[in-house]
């Protein structure tokens, strides 16, 4: 008599309800890079000054660090729908009115209340995509989602520099505001529910537990790389080097996109612990080689390397947040690490804005390389603990 060994069946990957995440997804992705660079860039086109890039590009990431510590709290009084919706319009409505005026102040109040919507969608729509995958797939769930929300990068982020220098402001900034308010009409066909509310893990416990704020300020110094090299690479590459600007801004998302993936895959089979120090090491050293701006080769190169390290710090380190906390604790995570994320990308565009003055945009590029590694203590740390 023989006994056959059967391996169960994973669950399955894709629901109705995560096909649907999806579209709000791509909708408010499509609205937020499609201005990301073009913001600062109007910015500095109507107040001269690339102080005026990183104001634009700092008021956005401030504004959505606020609503990404208020969001968690929000979400359990409405729900996830009202408050998807929320920040769908919050993000859509005012980049239709973006060029109406011109003054700073009008720029930065646009770029206040984008940044509100955004983080609104993010940490609601995040929480609510964790308890859509299947813990069993989670590394790779997150992944297939993150490549949703990547994937729109891919164009907008080059198409919208690209629109803004031959068809103006105005049509990108209406784009935007169009692709983030046609999304809410799949918005009624997620799950109403609201998170679970008992042991749920506040923000501030959130950040005095090392398990999640150690990986948390690790992906924190990937994003702030991320943050000057949108902001400050179309203005600090040499004059005439538009389309190798245009396709670093394409190929830096699609190595994370792409990098997200394979990170995933392999964090559910292997531990996605293992990836955090290897996806801030190569970040660090994407930013240095980037600093050879003389050079377009090393440029795409620099940014490339990057890309795929800062792809396997996404993934790595938002799985091993939710690996470490029970499904009441999903939107704590959510809002830590795209806190991490934003106040990152916020810190190293003001950051750069303040030193490149008077350090030059190449030891800037450097100066950031070296500045990431200080990250490496939190990495070790969490290394020998787990």
């Amino acid at each position: 008599m023989t006994t056959a060994c059967v391996t169960p069946a994973r669950p399955a990957l894709l629901s109705r309800a995560l096909l649907l995440r999806c579209v709000s997804i791509v909708g408010s992705s499509l609205s937020f890079y499609l201005l990301l660079s073009v913001a600062p860039l109007y910015a500095t086109a109507t107040h001269a000054g690339d102080g005026a890039a990183g104001i634009a590009t700092g008021a956005l990431m401030v504004a959505t660090v606020a609503g990404e510590l208020a969001c968690p709290r929000l979400v359990a009084r409405h729900g996830y729908r009202r408050v998807l919706v929320a920040g769908l319009v919050l993000l859509g409505a005012p980049a239709l009115v973006l060029t109406v005026a011109h003054s700073m102040a009008w720029i930065v109040a646009v770029c206040l209340v984008r940044g509100l919507g955004y983080a609104v969608t993010v940490v609601a729509g995040g929480a609510l995509t964790a308890e859509l995958v299947p813990a069993e797939r989670r590394g790779e769930g997150l992944a297939l989602v993150g490549v949703v929300s990547a994937a729109p990068s891919l164009a907008a982020l080059p198409l919208g520099v690209w629109l803004a220098g031959h068809v103006g402001y105005t049509v990108v900034a209406v784009a935007a505001g169009v692709a983030a308010l046609a999304s809410i009409a799949a918005i009624p066909g997620l799950p109403d529910r609201r998170p679970a509310a008992a042991k749920a893990t506040g923000i501030v416990a959130g950040l005095r537990t090392g398990a999640l704020a150690r990986p948390a300020v690790v992906f924190a110094a990937t994003a702030s790389a991320a943050g000057v090299l949108v902001t400050f690479l179309p203005l600090a590459a040499p004059r005439g080097a538009t389309g190798t600007v245009a396709l670093a801004l394409l190929v830096q998302p699609a190595a994370a996109t792409v990098a997200r993936w394979l990170a995933g895959r392999y964090g559910d089979r292997y531990g996605a612990g293992r990836l955090v120090l290897p996806g801030l090491l190569a970040s660090a050293a994407g930013i240095l080689l980037t600093a050879l701006l003389g050079s377009p080769l090393a440029l795409v190169a620099g940014v490339t390397l990057f890309g795929l390290g800062f792809g396997v710090a996404q993934n790595a380190t938002l799985t091993l947040m939710y690996s470490r906390v029970p499904t009441s604790g999903y939107g704590t995570v959510s809002a830590l690490w795209n806190v991490a994320y934003d106040a990152g990308m916020g810190a190293g565009a003001l950051g750069f804005g303040a030193v490149v003055g008077t350090v030059g945009y190449a030891p800037g590029f450097a100066l950031t390389g070296v500045l990431m590694l200080v990250a490496l203590a939190p990495a070790l740390r969490d290394r020998r603990a787990r």
